[in-house]
Protein backbone atom coordinates (compact mmCIF):
# COMPACT_ATOMS: atom_id res chain seq x y z
CA UNK A 1 0.00 0.00 0.00
CA UNK A 2 1.39 3.52 -1.17
CA UNK A 3 2.43 5.45 1.73
CA UNK A 4 0.97 8.83 -0.09
CA UNK A 5 -1.84 9.13 1.66
CA UNK A 6 -3.88 12.27 3.66
CA UNK A 7 -3.54 12.08 7.54
CA UNK A 8 -6.99 10.93 8.63
CA UNK A 9 -9.31 14.11 10.81
CA UNK A 10 -9.95 10.82 13.07
CA UNK A 11 -8.75 11.89 16.85
CA UNK A 12 -11.02 9.54 18.97
CA UNK A 13 -9.87 6.89 20.39
CA UNK A 14 -12.36 4.81 18.59
CA UNK A 15 -11.07 1.94 16.41
CA UNK A 16 -12.79 1.82 12.68
CA UNK A 17 -11.95 0.36 9.73
CA UNK A 18 -11.92 3.50 7.00
CA UNK A 19 -12.84 2.91 3.41
CA UNK A 20 -10.40 4.55 0.70
CA UNK A 21 -9.98 5.44 -3.03
CA UNK A 22 -6.54 4.64 -4.30
CA UNK A 23 -5.26 4.61 -7.80
CA UNK A 24 -4.91 1.45 -10.10
CA UNK A 25 -1.07 2.03 -11.24
CA UNK A 26 2.75 0.48 -11.10
CA UNK A 27 3.46 3.15 -10.06
CA UNK A 28 5.47 4.01 -6.28
CA UNK A 29 3.10 6.96 -5.69
CA UNK A 30 -0.57 5.69 -6.31
CA UNK A 31 -2.46 8.71 -4.71
CA UNK A 32 -4.97 7.48 -2.11
CA UNK A 33 -7.75 9.00 0.00
CA UNK A 34 -8.47 7.68 3.20
CA UNK A 35 -12.02 8.69 4.43
CA UNK A 36 -11.67 10.86 7.36
CA UNK A 37 -15.30 9.94 8.00
CA UNK A 38 -17.15 6.71 6.26
CA UNK A 39 -20.47 8.23 4.39
CA UNK A 40 -23.43 7.39 6.33
CA UNK A 41 -24.57 5.44 2.81
CA UNK A 42 -23.93 4.49 0.27
CA UNK A 43 -26.70 4.42 -2.70
CA UNK A 44 -25.79 0.96 -5.33
CA UNK A 45 -27.55 1.13 -8.88
CA UNK A 46 -28.29 -1.88 -11.20
CA UNK A 47 -30.87 -2.02 -14.15
CA UNK A 48 -31.67 -4.38 -16.80
CA UNK A 49 -32.70 -3.01 -20.14
CA UNK A 50 -35.54 -4.98 -21.76
CA UNK A 51 -35.59 -5.05 -25.58
CA UNK A 52 -37.87 -7.93 -26.65
CA UNK A 53 -38.66 -6.82 -30.17
CA UNK A 54 -42.36 -6.08 -31.67
CA UNK A 55 -44.27 -8.92 -32.38
CA UNK A 56 -44.30 -10.88 -29.61
CA UNK A 57 -47.62 -12.51 -28.17
CA UNK A 58 -47.13 -10.51 -24.93
CA UNK A 59 -45.70 -6.93 -25.00
CA UNK A 60 -44.35 -8.47 -21.02
CA UNK A 61 -42.03 -10.64 -22.89
CA UNK A 62 -41.98 -14.02 -24.79
CA UNK A 63 -44.18 -16.93 -24.05
CA UNK A 64 -42.08 -20.09 -21.93
CA UNK A 65 -43.01 -23.32 -20.94
CA UNK A 66 -40.38 -24.48 -18.32
CA UNK A 67 -36.91 -23.45 -17.02
CA UNK A 68 -35.14 -24.63 -20.09
CA UNK A 69 -36.28 -22.23 -21.83
CA UNK A 70 -34.77 -19.04 -19.89
CA UNK A 71 -31.98 -18.19 -22.05
CA UNK A 72 -34.21 -17.70 -25.14
CA UNK A 73 -36.71 -15.92 -22.90
CA UNK A 74 -34.54 -13.34 -22.14
CA UNK A 75 -32.93 -12.94 -24.94
CA UNK A 76 -32.92 -9.10 -25.79
CA UNK A 77 -32.48 -8.10 -22.06
CA UNK A 78 -29.37 -6.62 -21.04
CA UNK A 79 -27.48 -6.53 -17.45
CA UNK A 80 -26.42 -2.56 -17.02
CA UNK A 81 -23.12 -1.76 -15.12
CA UNK A 82 -23.66 -1.10 -11.67
CA UNK A 83 -22.58 1.86 -10.25
CA UNK A 84 -22.89 4.07 -6.99
CA UNK A 85 -22.53 6.95 -5.25
CA UNK A 86 -21.70 7.98 -1.76
CA UNK A 87 -21.26 11.49 -0.04
CA UNK A 88 -17.80 11.84 1.71
CA UNK A 89 -16.93 14.81 4.80
CA UNK A 90 -13.57 16.12 4.56
CA UNK A 91 -13.16 18.26 7.66
CA UNK A 92 -9.78 19.79 9.07
CA UNK A 93 -11.14 20.71 12.13
CA UNK A 94 -9.68 18.28 14.04
CA UNK A 95 -6.29 18.59 12.89
CA UNK A 96 -6.22 21.89 12.85
CA UNK A 97 -7.33 22.36 16.36
CA UNK A 98 -4.85 19.30 17.30
CA UNK A 99 -2.16 22.06 15.92
CA UNK A 100 -1.35 20.63 12.69
CA UNK A 101 -0.06 22.99 10.52
CA UNK A 102 -0.58 21.57 7.50
CA UNK A 103 -3.86 21.52 8.04
CA UNK A 104 -4.08 24.83 9.65
CA UNK A 105 -2.53 26.26 5.99
CA UNK A 106 -4.22 23.82 3.33
CA UNK A 107 -7.35 23.29 4.96
CA UNK A 108 -9.04 20.10 3.08
CA UNK A 109 -7.18 21.53 -0.29
CA UNK A 110 -5.00 18.12 -0.57
CA UNK A 111 -7.97 15.83 -0.42
CA UNK A 112 -9.91 17.84 -2.53
CA UNK A 113 -7.05 18.06 -5.03
CA UNK A 114 -6.80 14.05 -5.31
CA UNK A 115 -10.34 13.99 -6.37
CA UNK A 116 -9.39 16.19 -8.95
CA UNK A 117 -6.88 14.21 -10.07
CA UNK A 118 -8.83 11.01 -10.09
CA UNK A 119 -11.07 12.37 -12.16
CA UNK A 120 -8.86 13.93 -14.75
CA UNK A 121 -8.03 12.61 -18.03
CA UNK A 122 -4.63 11.60 -18.14
CA UNK A 123 -2.07 11.04 -20.90
CA UNK A 124 1.28 8.88 -20.96
CA UNK A 125 4.57 10.69 -22.22
CA UNK A 126 6.62 8.66 -24.89
CA UNK A 127 9.06 7.67 -22.06
CA UNK A 128 6.25 6.17 -19.80
CA UNK A 129 5.31 8.69 -17.24
CA UNK A 130 1.57 9.87 -16.51
CA UNK A 131 0.61 13.24 -16.80
CA UNK A 132 -2.27 15.00 -16.89
CA UNK A 133 -4.16 15.19 -20.28
CA UNK A 134 -4.57 18.73 -19.83
CA UNK A 135 -0.94 19.81 -19.49
CA UNK A 136 -0.36 18.80 -22.70
CA UNK A 137 2.84 16.49 -22.43
CA UNK A 138 1.85 13.43 -23.82
CA UNK A 139 2.68 14.34 -27.35
CA UNK A 140 0.35 14.29 -30.53
CA UNK A 141 -3.05 13.04 -30.28
CA UNK A 142 -1.98 9.98 -32.77
CA UNK A 143 0.71 8.88 -30.04
CA UNK A 144 -1.15 8.65 -26.88
CA UNK A 145 -5.22 8.78 -26.05
CA UNK A 146 -6.26 10.22 -22.88
CA UNK A 147 -7.70 8.08 -20.80
CA UNK A 148 -9.25 8.27 -17.26
CA UNK A 149 -7.94 6.54 -14.03
CA UNK A 150 -8.92 3.47 -12.74
CA UNK A 151 -9.62 3.61 -9.01
CA UNK A 152 -9.92 0.79 -6.47
CA UNK A 153 -13.07 1.28 -3.92
CA UNK A 154 -12.05 -0.89 -0.85
CA UNK A 155 -14.64 -0.80 2.04
CA UNK A 156 -13.91 -3.03 4.73
CA UNK A 157 -12.89 -7.06 2.92
CA UNK A 158 -14.20 -5.69 -0.27
CA UNK A 159 -12.05 -3.99 -3.29
CA UNK A 160 -13.58 -3.18 -6.65
CA UNK A 161 -12.37 -1.72 -9.67
CA UNK A 162 -14.11 1.63 -10.41
CA UNK A 163 -14.30 4.52 -12.74
CA UNK A 164 -15.39 7.77 -11.04
CA UNK A 165 -18.34 9.31 -13.33
CA UNK A 166 -19.37 12.63 -11.72
CA UNK A 167 -17.86 14.18 -8.67
CA UNK A 168 -19.66 17.39 -7.01
CA UNK A 169 -17.97 19.52 -4.69
CA UNK A 170 -19.96 21.37 -1.73
CA UNK A 171 -18.15 23.66 0.15
CA UNK A 172 -18.98 24.30 3.85
CA UNK A 173 -16.24 26.43 5.08
CA UNK A 174 -12.94 28.50 4.57
CA UNK A 175 -9.88 29.37 5.99
CA UNK A 176 -9.23 33.45 5.73
CA UNK A 177 -6.66 32.28 2.85
CA UNK A 178 -10.02 31.08 1.18
CA UNK A 179 -8.94 27.60 1.08
CA UNK A 180 -10.89 25.15 1.91
CA UNK A 181 -11.11 23.62 5.24
CA UNK A 182 -14.89 21.73 5.44
CA UNK A 183 -16.49 19.87 2.35
CA UNK A 184 -18.71 16.90 1.13
CA UNK A 185 -17.91 15.16 -2.08
CA UNK A 186 -20.50 13.56 -3.64
CA UNK A 187 -19.12 11.11 -5.48
CA UNK A 188 -20.52 8.48 -8.68
CA UNK A 189 -18.07 5.54 -9.31
CA UNK A 190 -18.88 2.58 -11.84
CA UNK A 191 -17.76 -0.49 -11.49
CA UNK A 192 -16.24 -2.42 -14.03
CA UNK A 193 -17.65 -5.31 -14.27
CA UNK A 194 -14.96 -7.25 -15.86
CA UNK A 195 -12.71 -10.59 -16.03
CA UNK A 196 -10.31 -8.18 -13.53
CA UNK A 197 -8.63 -8.93 -10.64
CA UNK A 198 -11.29 -7.15 -8.21
CA UNK A 199 -14.45 -8.22 -9.97
CA UNK A 200 -13.72 -11.43 -10.55
CA UNK A 201 -12.95 -12.47 -6.65
CA UNK A 202 -15.95 -10.43 -5.88
CA UNK A 203 -18.57 -12.45 -7.71
CA UNK A 204 -17.26 -15.43 -6.65
CA UNK A 205 -17.34 -14.40 -3.34
CA UNK A 206 -21.04 -12.99 -3.99
CA UNK A 207 -21.70 -16.93 -5.83
CA UNK A 208 -21.27 -18.54 -2.45
CA UNK A 209 -22.55 -16.20 -0.15
CA UNK A 210 -25.88 -16.62 -2.00
CA UNK A 211 -25.91 -20.49 -2.24
CA UNK A 212 -24.70 -20.59 1.82
CA UNK A 213 -27.83 -18.28 2.12
CA UNK A 214 -30.07 -19.88 0.27
CA UNK A 215 -29.63 -22.91 2.02
CA UNK A 216 -29.40 -21.57 5.64
CA UNK A 217 -32.68 -19.57 4.90
CA UNK A 218 -34.42 -22.38 3.13
CA UNK A 219 -33.32 -24.73 6.43
CA UNK A 220 -34.75 -22.37 8.90
CA UNK A 221 -38.30 -21.62 7.67
CA UNK A 222 -38.18 -25.28 7.05
CA UNK A 223 -38.00 -25.64 10.63
CA UNK A 224 -40.78 -23.41 11.84
CA UNK A 225 -37.98 -20.59 12.59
Amino acid sequence: MSENTVPSGNYSKLKVTRGLLREYTNTDNALELHFEFNPSSITRTRSVEIKFGEGQSNTGGRDFKNESEVTRVTQGATVKAESFSLKILLDATDRMNAGDTDAQTKGVQPELDILYYMIEPKLQTPDGVTTLAALGEGGSICQSQPYPSILEFHWGAQVLAVLMTQMQIDVKAYLPSLLPYRAEATLTLQIIQSDNPFYTPEMKRVLTSAQKASGALQGFQSSGG
